[in-house]
């Protein structure tokens, strides 16, 4: 097991963090999601769950357990009533699975930039690597920021995999949360999925999988790593078959950062990928997507976007197998009918 601290002050990733921290606290929005019209808040989602029964957990002891992981070990095998864990803000230093007998939780933290889930390690294993793993339907997570703490220097070894989230499970919704790693930040791996104002950060597949998701009004930031000779992607979407009902959407929100970056990469060999009304910074790449690694044809791919805007969507020179969707193409994916959220979500945007 990885040690799970960092006593390096000037590891990129700390200093990407503080950056990220910045412009955090620095938003109209800022941590807690609670001071502009038309946000998703705390209150709002746990009238929408309607349930009395809470959990809190405090690192400083003021709750009934100090660790996450112990509050989700507290919740009933077979739970079938939302049960509330609020977790108050501090840095908590430990990896948490909530398996698949403990569904309707909400993991309740109090903002993004007060309650943090953090680990370090790395891995040959995406799954192993995991400071979070979610494996239960029926999950909501608000204000709280996942975080691999690994280090960058594993690049081009096979102990490359540093993930902060790896999400299996069918219904799960995380609103104002963050997502911070390098490479392979958020294992989207099946069921289907809806982020709402949520950051994620990294340089390489930081986003990838086999899951059904929305992204709605998300930030990506991209982390340069000048030690690669590729350009890293936000995606890698690994649909693999005309028949798979899966893919990444994402409606606003915005991807820049520091370097250049592909907004996907053929994973699968029908890989789809939507990036409907979102701005590109200079971070994105002119051809904005790319095949690199990937033997097969492109004829299958769906990589397209949609009414994108801000330097970084210029047409001109983009990938050619790339796709400018029209308004009926787009319609689709332009709600939470793409993942039925109608029958699911506490509440959406």
């Amino acid at each position: 097991m990885a040690d799970s601290s960092s006593n390096s002050l000037c590891n990129p990733i700390h200093i990407a963090f503080a950056i990220a921290f910045a412009l955090l606290i620095s938003s109209p929005i800022g941590s807690y999601g609670f001071t502009a019209q038309n946000v998703i808040n705390s209150p709002l989602l746990t009238k929408k769950i309607a349930t009395n029964r809470t959990i809190k957990v405090d690192i400083n002891g003021n709750g009934e357990f100090t660790s996450i992981q112990a509050a989700v070990d507290a919740v009933p095998e077979g739970n079938s009533q939302w049960m509330i864990i609020h977790v108050r803000k501090g840095i908590y230093r430990e990896k948490v699975h909530v398996p698949s007998s403990k569904p309707y939780i909400f993991l309740r933290g109090n903002g993004k930039g007060r309650t943090h889930m953090v680990w370090s390690q790395s891995s040959n294993d995406n799954i192993e690597s995991a400071t979070f793993k979610v494996e239960a339907k029926h999950f909501i997570a608000f204000g709280i920021s996942f975080k691999n703490e690994a280090p960058t220097g594993v690049a081009y070894t096979s102990q490359n995999q540093s993930v902060a989230a790896f999400i299996a499970a069918d219904k799960v919704a995380f609103y104002h949360c963050g997502f911070y790693s390098t490479h392979n930040t958020l294992f989207d791996y099946k069921g289907r999925h809806y982020y709402d104002g949520c950051y994620i950060q990294g340089s390489i597949d930081f986003i990838f999988g086999r899951g059904k998701s929305v992204f709605h009004n998300c930030e990506m930031f991209v982390i340069d790593d000048k030690r690669l000779s590729v350009r890293g992607s936000v995606t890698a979407q690994n649909r693999k078959s005309a028949d798979e009902n899966s893919g990444f959407v994402f409606i606003r929100g915005k991807v820049y950062g520091i370097g250049g970056v592909y907004l996907g990469r053929a994973k699968g060999a029908f890989s789809r990928v939507v990036f409907a009304k979102t701005y590109f910074s200079m971070t994105v790449l002119p051809a904005g997507w790319t095949n690199w690694s990937y033997s097969g044809g492109t004829e299958n791919l769906y990589h397209s976007e949609y009414d994108c805007h801000g330097p970084g969507a210029e047409k001109g020179n983009r990938a050619p197998w790339a796709k400018q969707l029209t308004d009926k193409e787009a319609d689709q994916f332009m709600d939470i009918s793409f993942i039925e959220g109608a029958d699911w979500l506490p509440a959406w945007l």
